[in-house]
């Protein structure tokens, strides 16, 4: 039940057809070699998926949160111990940003692979360590949270592409959850949401320094979660979305009921979402199907939620996973966007790097499986995922209403009519999907559930 990879068969598609020429004009300046390219925009990508009007910046941080449980020293065999061991936890950040219009700097991101070995480049828009934008006002916060395993840079071409438009995002390396430090599940399951927060709290701290770069950059008051998989079960959770005694329970779960940190109702739960998030963007969210929630404990969801999912997904579950926490958070309005006949990839994961293509032994799979959907092509689904994104954290984030009609649509894209006069203007049969080019809304549901519904 915890075995996540190979999540899916590898893609047979490519898109090297799509390398080389990753920009509008507006970013000819920017040429880099054509390869690991997470920058990439098809020539049917809709509307909202484009760069912004931002230069992108890139640096490192680490943390450190301290006196936290040190999961990895209980022995769930043992007797539970009197006191829990306890640690100072690092955390490394990679936080993306508008940059100076002048700035100038590498835009390659060294990241390793699914099996932990492999170091590759990727590249993209993003300069390492430029000068930041002097802006007027600070740009809102958003952080991602990658999957079990998974890293900081697993959702770069997302993180780099919202950073352009005005947004700073920090992407969490989770300890003991990426490819080179994969450990007990358990400390996954009690530290997501305890690591989002904390990297909230430690971006707040350094964007109010004197002489730090996020300082006048960041407000990290609004805010948002985004995260795929494990990263996404986290953001439930910190969205007031609290676990079941059953999860609490579990033998292979956290050791000696840890979980109960976040058990629903607990004082420890009820104290974790923070106003400062307005919003959770949760792509193909682990956890429903193993029943680490339930009908009341999904009402405890207390944030505006955007559900990414492919419609045969097999590790978090559609019918019973990912759709049923949509139908079940009836306390805030949500919404949710399957990829139909896409897998647990469905719009998150960055293209596969030349790299990955190449079977571990260890691991027993192609590394490219990490990454590719047996359907669909993994830049469509990005450059979809940016759209959409786009236009939810724009409307909650920065209140642009100009967004709604992005996101007021026929819930089957199929289902859409694309009728237009000659000069452009919408005829009153029209029902495309609003910034898809004709003939490209397909194979897509965005459904809408509000309040109390």
């Amino acid at each position: 039940m915890l075995k996540f990879s190979p999540l899916i068969a590898a893609s047979a598609m490519t898109i090297a057809a799509f390398t080389g020429s990753a920009f509008a004009a507006s970013h000819e300046g920017a040429a880099a070699p054509a390869t690991n390219r997470i920058d990439t925009q098809r020539h049917d990508a809709p509307e909202l998926s484009a760069y912004g009007d931002h230069k992108v910046g890139v640096r490192t941080l680490e943390m450190t949160n301290p006196d936290q449980i040190d999961i990895l020293a209980i022995d769930p065999a043992a007797e539970k111990p009197a006191e829990w061991p306890r640690y100072d936890r690092p955390l490394t950040v990679e936080v993306w940003y508008p940059a100076d219009a002048a700035a100038e700097g590498s835009q390659e991101l060294k990241a390793y692979l699914r099996d932990g070995k492999t170091e590759v480049t990727l590249v993209g828009q993003a300069m390492r360590d430029a000068a930041p934008l002097a802006a007027s006002e600070a740009f809102p916060l958003v952080i991602i949270s990658h999957g079990y395993p998974g890293n900081r840079f697993l959702l770069s071409h997302l993180a780099e592409n919202l950073a352009s438009k005005g947004y700073v995002v920090a992407s969490i390396d989770h300890t003991d959850s990426t490819y080179r430090t994969k450990a007990a599940f358990g400390s996954t399951l009690v530290n997501r949401s305890i690591d989002q927060k904390f990297v909230l709290g430690e971006i707040a701290r350094l964007a109010g320094e004197d002489g730090n770069f996020l300082n006048g950059l960041a407000n990290a008051d609004n805010a948002a979660i985004i995260g795929y998989s494990m990263g996404g079960y986290g953001a439930i959770i910190s969205a007031g979305g609290g676990v079941t005694q059953g999860a609490v329970d579990y033998g292979w779960g956290g050791p000696h009921g840890t979980l109960g940190v976040h058990l629903s109702g607990s004082d420890s739960h009820n104290a974790l979402p923070d106003p400062r998030v307005k919003t959770i963007v949760a792509f193909g969210p682990w956890g429903k199907v193993l029943n680490f929630w339930d009908e009341e404990t999904l009402k405890g969801i207390e944030k505006p939620a955007l559900f990414v999912a492919g419609s045969v997904d097999d590790v978090s579950g559609y019918e019973k996973g990912v759709r049923a926490i949509w139908q079940g958070a009836t306390g805030v309005d949500r919404a949710l966007l399957t990829f139909d006949n896409a897998n647990h990839n469905a719009g998150a994961p960055m293209p596969a790097p030349t790299e990955a293509d190449k079977v571990d032994e260890e691991l027993g799979f192609n590394l490219s499986e990490h990454y590719n959907d047996a359907v669909w092509d993994t830049v469509r689904m990005n450059n979809i995922s940016q759209h959409f994104v786009t236009a939810w954290l724009d409307q909650h984030l920065k209140g642009d209403e100009s967004k709604a009609a992005y996101l007021d649509l026929v819930p089957n894209s199929n289902d859409g009519v694309w009728a237009k006069e000659d000069d452009g203007t919408s005829k009153p049969e029209h029902t495309h999907w609003h910034g898809f080019q004709n003939r490209t809304a397909k194979g897509l549901r965005y459904e809408v559930l509000k309040s109390g519904e």
